[in-house]
């Protein structure tokens, strides 16, 4: 591959603040792109405009914003500009868990950062990708959107991020834009480790689930995304890529053990 296939082209990465979508970030600064992220937490989305400026001299741009409001993704992509490739990574899910005991309010606020959000930027990056009839879309859903594991809200939202996905490759596939999802398994980033080091027997429950005994790395996305960006994933369009470590394709058994070879 080239090492600077984005080149030339902007790309606004949602969540870029932190996790997953710094990673992504800074994986598009190195392959070539100028890199705008839109985070609410100010303080991490300068950092990660650093570490892209750091890879690339004035590639990146931090721009804060609530990406559930349209007043504010307006304004951002004004800044950005015109926009080759969209990222739609922001997510939250504090305040989530079992229905019943979801506050309406959360139920609304975790809906609107993991699906409204979509709309909203998705629209925005729409306004300069059609008349160059060329873009490109990745919408970060997750593994909880295909199975059953927790994150009552959460999961519904993610739901609606694979269908939009498959609807929007079909409404403007043929305006040049190509829309695809990615549904991340456990991932290890900076708040997760802290997470799971603090609920050891947790992480233990939950590792078991994953054929391999392990979580993916900030990088197994990151990747996957630079990939779907490039003109290498040129005729992939409409598709979820699964990057889980098999943890949707199988179904574990704690009593079963896994056998010597």
């Amino acid at each position: 591959m080239s090492e600077l296939e984005l080149a030339g082209q902007t790309a606004v990465v949602t969540g870029g603040g932190a996790g997953i979508g710094r990673d992504i970030a800074c994986a598009f600064a190195r392959a070539g792109a100028r890199v705008v992220s839109i985070d609410v937490d100010a303080a991490g989305n300068a950092a990660t405009a650093r570490m892209v400026n750091d890879i690339r001299s004035g590639a990146g741009l931090a721009v804060d914003g609530d990406v559930a409001s349209s007043a504010d993704m307006t304004r951002a992509f004004r800044t950005a500009g015109g926009v080759d490739i969209l990222v739609n990574n922001a997510a939250m899910a504090r305040g989530d868990g079992w229905l019943h005991q979801i506050d309406e309010a959360d139920w609304d606020r975790i809906v609107d950062v993991v699906l409204k959000s979509v709309y909203l930027c998705t629209r925005e990056a729409l306004k300069t990708m059609l008349p160059r009839r060329r873009g490109c879309v990745i919408n970060i859903s997750s593994v909880n959107a295909l199975t059953g594991i927790h994150l009552a809200a959460y999961t519904a939202a993610k739901g609606g991020v694979l269908s939009l996905t498959r609807l929007l490759a079909g409404q403007y596939g043929p305006l040049g834009v190509r829309v695809n999802a990615i549904c991340p398994g456990t991932i290890l980033t900076e708040s997760s480790r802290e997470h799971y080091a603090a609920r050891p027997e947790i992480a233990e429950e939950l590792r078991a689930l994953y054929p391999g005994g392990e979580f993916g790395t900030e990088r197994d996305i990151s990747e996957c995304a630079l990939y779907l960006a490039s003109d290498r994933g040129r005729f992939i369009n409409g598709t979820t890529l699964t990057v889980d470590g098999g943890l949707s394709a199988v179904h574990r058994l704690a009593s079963l053990q896994t056998p010597q070879p």
